[in-house]
C-alpha cells in the first residue's frame, strides 16, 4: 500500500502541484481506501512528508575520481532533484516541525544531504587529494542552492550550481555571477 499511495502522490504533484494533492485523490489514484490514508498519514503535510523521507538517491551521480568534478555532478544533481515538480513542496513538508515532532525531519534531511556531499570527499581523501570540509560545501554549495531554489531566485541553473564549486575549490576566483533580478 505504501508504494502505491507514494508513486500517487508523486504523480499527483507533478500533474497539479502540491498545494492541489488531497488524500481522496490519492487514494483514487493509489486503488485504496481513503480511511486507510487517513489512518496511516493522517494529513497531507505528513504525506508528503514521509515520501520526502522515504525517496532513495537511485540517481544520484557516479563519481568520476575528480573532486571539483564529483562535487558539481553532486550540486546539479542537488539542485535538479529540488527544482524538479514538487522538490521544494516535499523539502518543506520533510522539515515542517509541526508534521511528526518525533521523525527529526530537520536532522533526516540535513544527514541525507550531507551524506551526498560527503561521499566525493571522502573518495578525494582516500586518494590523497586536500579537500575542503563537509561544514564548508554545506555552507558555500548547498546553503546558497536550497535558498534559491526554495525563494525561486532567477539565474539558479547547473552554471550558478558549478560557478559554486569552482568558488569552493578556488578560493581566489570570483563569486557566481548570477545576477538577482526583479521577476
Amino acid at each position: 500500500m505504501r508504494t502505491a499511495v507514494h508513486r500517487a502522490v508523486v504523480e499527483l504533484v507533478d500533474e497539479v502541484g502540491a498545494d492541489k494533492v488531497t488524500i481522496p485523490a490519492v487514494a483514487r489514484r493509489a486503488g485504496v481506501n481513503p480511511s486507510s490514508v487517513y489512518r496511516r498519514w493522517g494529513t497531507v503535510p505528513a504525506l508528503l512528508a514521509d515520501v520526502a523521507d522515504r525517496r532513495q538517491d537511485e540517481e544520484a551521480p557516479e563519481l568520476l575520481g575528480d573532486l571539483r568534478k564529483d562535487l558539481e555532478r553532486v550540486a546539479v544533481w542537488t539542485l535538479a532533484d529540488l527544482s524538479r515538480p514538487g522538490g521544494v513542496a516535499f523539502f518543506r513538508a520533510e522539515v515542517a516541525p509541526d508534521v511528526d515532532e518525533r521523525r527529526a525531519g530537520l536532522r533526516a534531511c540535513l544527514e541525507r544531504v550531507s551524506a551526498r556531499f560527503q561521499a566525493p570527499l571522502d573518495a578525494a581523501a582516500e586518494r590523497g587529494e586536500a579537500a575542503p570540509s563537509l561544514e564548508c560545501v554545506l555552507d558555500r554549495v548547498v546553503a546558497p542552492l536550497y535558498f534559491r531554489v526554495v525563494f525561486s531566485v532567477p539565474g539558479t541553473d547547473e552554471r550558478y550550481a558549478r560557478d559554486l564549486v569552482a568558488g569552493l575549490c578556488d578560493p581566489d576566483r570570483d563569486a557566481p555571477s548570477a545576477q538577482v533580478g526583479s521577476r
